[in-house]
Protein backbone atom coordinates (compact mmCIF):
# COMPACT_ATOMS: atom_id res chain seq x y z
CA UNK A 1 0.00 0.00 0.00
CA UNK A 2 2.73 2.45 0.40
CA UNK A 3 4.70 2.10 -2.41
CA UNK A 4 1.33 1.96 -4.27
CA UNK A 5 0.85 6.18 -2.64
CA UNK A 6 4.32 6.97 -3.05
CA UNK A 7 3.89 5.81 -7.15
CA UNK A 8 0.77 8.10 -6.78
CA UNK A 9 3.02 11.30 -5.65
CA UNK A 10 5.69 10.45 -8.22
CA UNK A 11 3.00 10.16 -10.65
CA UNK A 12 1.89 13.17 -10.65
CA UNK A 13 4.56 15.18 -9.56
CA UNK A 14 5.96 13.96 -12.67
CA UNK A 15 2.89 14.90 -15.15
CA UNK A 16 3.56 18.14 -13.66
CA UNK A 17 7.36 18.56 -14.37
CA UNK A 18 6.89 16.96 -17.75
CA UNK A 19 3.74 19.71 -19.14
CA UNK A 20 5.43 22.61 -17.18
CA UNK A 21 7.14 24.20 -19.94
CA UNK A 22 4.18 23.17 -22.35
CA UNK A 23 1.43 24.94 -20.43
CA UNK A 24 3.09 27.71 -19.02
CA UNK A 25 2.68 30.52 -22.07
CA UNK A 26 -0.81 29.14 -22.20
CA UNK A 27 -1.31 29.78 -18.73
CA UNK A 28 0.36 33.05 -18.66
CA UNK A 29 -2.00 34.26 -21.84
CA UNK A 30 -4.87 32.74 -19.79
CA UNK A 31 -3.98 35.11 -17.05
CA UNK A 32 -3.75 37.95 -19.20
CA UNK A 33 -7.14 37.31 -20.35
CA UNK A 34 -8.49 37.52 -16.87
CA UNK A 35 -6.71 39.98 -15.55
CA UNK A 36 -7.63 42.38 -18.65
CA UNK A 37 -11.15 41.08 -18.41
CA UNK A 38 -11.25 42.06 -14.55
CA UNK A 39 -9.66 45.45 -15.25
CA UNK A 40 -12.38 46.28 -17.42
CA UNK A 41 -14.57 45.35 -14.56
CA UNK A 42 -15.73 42.28 -16.19
CA UNK A 43 -16.26 39.05 -14.34
CA UNK A 44 -15.09 35.34 -15.15
CA UNK A 45 -17.85 32.59 -15.18
CA UNK A 46 -16.64 29.14 -13.94
CA UNK A 47 -18.46 25.65 -15.39
CA UNK A 48 -17.25 21.96 -15.21
CA UNK A 49 -18.79 18.63 -14.07
CA UNK A 50 -18.49 17.06 -10.84
CA UNK A 51 -14.21 17.05 -9.79
CA UNK A 52 -14.27 19.81 -12.62
CA UNK A 53 -17.40 21.62 -11.08
CA UNK A 54 -15.05 21.54 -7.50
CA UNK A 55 -11.82 22.83 -9.83
CA UNK A 56 -14.14 26.14 -10.81
CA UNK A 57 -15.48 26.51 -7.67
CA UNK A 58 -12.09 26.86 -5.95
CA UNK A 59 -11.07 28.89 -8.62
CA UNK A 60 -14.31 31.08 -7.90
CA UNK A 61 -13.72 31.11 -4.16
CA UNK A 62 -9.53 32.09 -4.99
CA UNK A 63 -10.99 34.91 -6.45
CA UNK A 64 -13.73 36.08 -4.65
CA UNK A 65 -11.61 35.77 -0.89
CA UNK A 66 -8.13 35.25 -1.90
CA UNK A 67 -5.09 33.60 -3.08
CA UNK A 68 -2.07 33.73 -0.85
CA UNK A 69 -2.18 37.54 -0.05
CA UNK A 70 -5.20 39.66 0.68
CA UNK A 71 -6.34 42.09 -1.58
CA UNK A 72 -9.71 43.26 -2.77
CA UNK A 73 -11.94 40.14 -3.95
CA UNK A 74 -12.28 39.69 -7.73
CA UNK A 75 -15.33 39.32 -9.57
CA UNK A 76 -16.08 35.17 -10.63
CA UNK A 77 -18.99 33.18 -10.87
CA UNK A 78 -18.84 29.08 -10.32
CA UNK A 79 -21.27 28.05 -12.53
CA UNK A 80 -22.43 25.10 -10.50
CA UNK A 81 -23.36 26.24 -7.00
CA UNK A 82 -26.82 27.34 -8.25
CA UNK A 83 -28.74 24.22 -7.38
CA UNK A 84 -32.19 25.72 -7.92
CA UNK A 85 -31.01 27.26 -11.24
CA UNK A 86 -29.31 24.12 -12.07
CA UNK A 87 -32.26 22.07 -11.52
CA UNK A 88 -34.72 24.28 -13.24
CA UNK A 89 -32.61 24.52 -16.32
CA UNK A 90 -32.42 20.91 -16.54
CA UNK A 91 -36.07 20.07 -15.64
CA UNK A 92 -37.09 22.77 -18.14
CA UNK A 93 -35.15 22.94 -20.83
CA UNK A 94 -32.16 20.10 -20.86
CA UNK A 95 -29.10 18.99 -18.42
CA UNK A 96 -27.12 20.00 -21.60
CA UNK A 97 -28.33 24.08 -20.61
CA UNK A 98 -27.69 24.53 -17.29
CA UNK A 99 -23.79 26.46 -17.81
CA UNK A 100 -25.56 28.08 -21.47
CA UNK A 101 -28.35 29.67 -20.16
CA UNK A 102 -26.64 30.93 -17.04
CA UNK A 103 -23.73 32.16 -19.53
CA UNK A 104 -26.63 33.99 -21.64
CA UNK A 105 -28.22 35.25 -18.73
CA UNK A 106 -25.04 36.58 -16.43
CA UNK A 107 -22.21 36.86 -18.92
CA UNK A 108 -21.18 40.39 -21.09
CA UNK A 109 -19.13 40.75 -23.97
CA UNK A 110 -15.56 40.79 -22.60
CA UNK A 111 -16.65 38.85 -19.87
CA UNK A 112 -14.47 35.65 -19.69
CA UNK A 113 -16.00 32.16 -19.31
CA UNK A 114 -13.23 29.28 -17.86
CA UNK A 115 -14.04 25.72 -18.35
CA UNK A 116 -12.88 22.73 -16.68
CA UNK A 117 -13.46 19.42 -18.45
CA UNK A 118 -11.25 16.58 -18.54
CA UNK A 119 -12.34 14.91 -21.81
CA UNK A 120 -13.28 18.35 -23.53
CA UNK A 121 -16.61 16.44 -24.74
CA UNK A 122 -19.38 17.25 -21.56
CA UNK A 123 -22.14 18.38 -23.74
CA UNK A 124 -22.51 20.67 -21.22
CA UNK A 125 -19.78 22.83 -21.19
CA UNK A 126 -19.73 22.44 -24.93
CA UNK A 127 -23.14 24.53 -25.00
CA UNK A 128 -21.45 26.85 -22.03
CA UNK A 129 -18.76 27.90 -24.48
CA UNK A 130 -21.19 28.36 -27.47
CA UNK A 131 -23.39 30.71 -25.82
CA UNK A 132 -20.08 32.57 -24.61
CA UNK A 133 -19.47 33.14 -27.95
CA UNK A 134 -22.80 34.44 -28.84
CA UNK A 135 -21.99 37.07 -25.56
CA UNK A 136 -19.28 38.24 -27.25
CA UNK A 137 -16.90 36.59 -24.77
CA UNK A 138 -13.36 34.77 -24.46
CA UNK A 139 -12.97 30.99 -23.15
CA UNK A 140 -10.20 29.39 -21.45
CA UNK A 141 -10.80 25.69 -21.66
CA UNK A 142 -8.49 23.53 -19.17
CA UNK A 143 -8.90 19.86 -20.96
CA UNK A 144 -7.09 16.91 -20.70
CA UNK A 145 -6.59 13.90 -23.11
CA UNK A 146 -6.49 15.58 -26.44
CA UNK A 147 -9.02 18.37 -25.71
CA UNK A 148 -12.03 17.05 -27.30
CA UNK A 149 -14.53 18.41 -29.34
CA UNK A 150 -14.30 21.80 -26.69
CA UNK A 151 -10.48 22.48 -28.41
CA UNK A 152 -11.68 22.11 -31.75
CA UNK A 153 -14.77 24.35 -30.89
CA UNK A 154 -12.49 27.46 -29.90
CA UNK A 155 -11.73 30.52 -31.64
CA UNK A 156 -8.43 31.91 -32.33
CA UNK A 157 -9.08 34.32 -29.27
CA UNK A 158 -9.54 31.57 -27.01
CA UNK A 159 -7.20 29.75 -24.86
CA UNK A 160 -6.79 26.30 -24.43
CA UNK A 161 -4.89 24.61 -21.79
CA UNK A 162 -4.54 20.72 -22.26
CA UNK A 163 -3.03 18.58 -20.11
CA UNK A 164 -1.69 15.27 -22.41
CA UNK A 165 -2.30 12.84 -19.53
CA UNK A 166 -4.53 10.24 -19.93
CA UNK A 167 -5.69 9.51 -16.09
CA UNK A 168 -8.32 11.67 -14.81
CA UNK A 169 -7.15 11.77 -11.61
CA UNK A 170 -3.36 13.18 -12.77
CA UNK A 171 -5.03 15.53 -15.37
CA UNK A 172 -7.48 17.32 -12.33
CA UNK A 173 -5.13 17.56 -9.81
CA UNK A 174 -2.79 19.36 -12.97
CA UNK A 175 -6.16 21.42 -12.85
CA UNK A 176 -5.39 22.08 -9.22
CA UNK A 177 -2.03 23.56 -9.89
CA UNK A 178 -3.23 25.98 -13.35
CA UNK A 179 -5.72 27.45 -10.99
CA UNK A 180 -2.78 28.47 -8.78
CA UNK A 181 -0.62 29.56 -10.97
CA UNK A 182 -3.67 31.77 -12.64
CA UNK A 183 -4.41 33.51 -9.35
CA UNK A 184 -0.82 33.85 -8.41
CA UNK A 185 -0.35 35.66 -11.93
CA UNK A 186 -3.09 37.20 -11.45
CA UNK A 187 -2.49 38.40 -7.98
CA UNK A 188 1.65 39.25 -9.01
CA UNK A 189 -0.15 41.52 -11.90
CA UNK A 190 -2.34 43.17 -9.42
CA UNK A 191 0.26 43.44 -6.37
CA UNK A 192 3.41 43.20 -7.51
CA UNK A 193 6.28 40.95 -5.71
Amino acid sequence: MIDRIIGHFNESAQLKLDVAELLAPAIAEAAEQVLQCIMRDGKVLACGNGGSAAAAQHFGTLMTSRYERDRPGLAAVALSTNTSAITAIANDFAYEQIFARQVLALGQPGDVLLTFSVSGNSPNVLAAAEAARDRNMRVVAITGLDGGLLAEQLSPQDVLICVPAESAARIQETHQLIIHCLCDAIDLALLGV
